[in-house]
């Protein structure tokens, strides 16, 4: 009886491969690729960065009337940028095994996070290890489509610093970096209303009012039941909302993906 193709097709599978070039021995270190040491015998993590990931901080030399290399090579730390990921293949060479974002504030032009990462165990540090780092995020130390992904920006920053500082790398990451313009954060607070800058459940309330003609903030909560009960749009659930008493109730975070959704 001839095999069905699906037998065919498993039988000339081969997986092991993969698994066989990507595992560590027993010092924790891939075995798959040649480490770079110091003298004392620790990795010399700087050193396993590919050129690929290396360029020249332009800022740096800006700062100084200085004319910006075309290449990193023969570049001090202090003048180069690493891409993220140039960090994130620091990360996979030293091994890790989770990584976590925690949300500290969460505001219209400020957002702050940190990032937590386990590092697998290895010869240098015997048991895994947990290290944190943070970053933020602001309209005044971002620029262009960066100030609408404050909280993208925020996290990328808190993940190269958390790798970064780790591993002992003094060269800063390119998300690290304040690629803002003198007077950004100042055309920006200008464009709205100059008597206050609203809280995000101000924001909302003001986008309800124009957008879906709520008076009241009981007209925005049928609203919200709507969201909630409709299986086919999906668009909001949030078992918090039958305690919202009131516009000042929403955090800060609920409000920026409500603001979000109506717009």
């Amino acid at each position: 009886m001839p095999r069905k193709k699906s037998e065919e097709t498993s039988s000339k599978v081969n997986n092991s491969l993969g698994p066989s070039l990507y595992s560590r021995d027993e010092n924790g270190l891939l075995k798959n690729t040649q480490y770079i040491f110091n003298e004392d015998g620790s990795v010399n993590w700087r050193a396993m960065i590919k050129d690929e990931h290396l360029f020249p901080n332009k800022s740096w030399f800006e700062l100084r009337n200085k004319d910006c290399p075309r290449s990193s090579e023969g570049l001090a730390d202090h003048q180069l940028l690493i891409k993220l990921g140039g960090i994130k293949e620091l990360e996979k060479l030293r091994g890790f095994k989770s990584v976590s974002f925690e949300t500290f504030k969460a505001e219209l032009d400020h957002v702050a996070v940190k990032c937590q990462i386990t590092f697998i165990s290895n010869y240098e540090t015997e048991n895994e290890v947990m290290f944190e780092d943070m970053a933020n995020a602001t309209l005044s130390n971002t620029s262009s489509f960066a100030q609408k992904f404050l909280e993208t920006i925020a996290c990328n920053r808190a993940f190269v610093r958390c790798v970064r500082n780790f591993l002992n790398i003094h060269i800063v990451g390119d998300d690290e970096i304040d690629k803002s313009t003198p007077g950004d954060a100042s055309k920006i607070t200008s464009k709205q209303n100059p008597s206050a800058v609203f809280s995000p459940s101000e924001m909302l309330k003001k986008k309800c009012s124009e957008v879906l003609d709520c008076n009241n903030f009981e007209d925005f909560k049928s609203h919200l039941r709507d969201w909630w009960q409709d299986k086919k749009e999906g668009v909001y659930g949030n078992p918090g909302i039958k305690n919202w008493q009131d516009w000042s109730d929403i955090s800060a975070k609920d409000a920026r993906i409500l603001l979000a959704i109506i717009s």
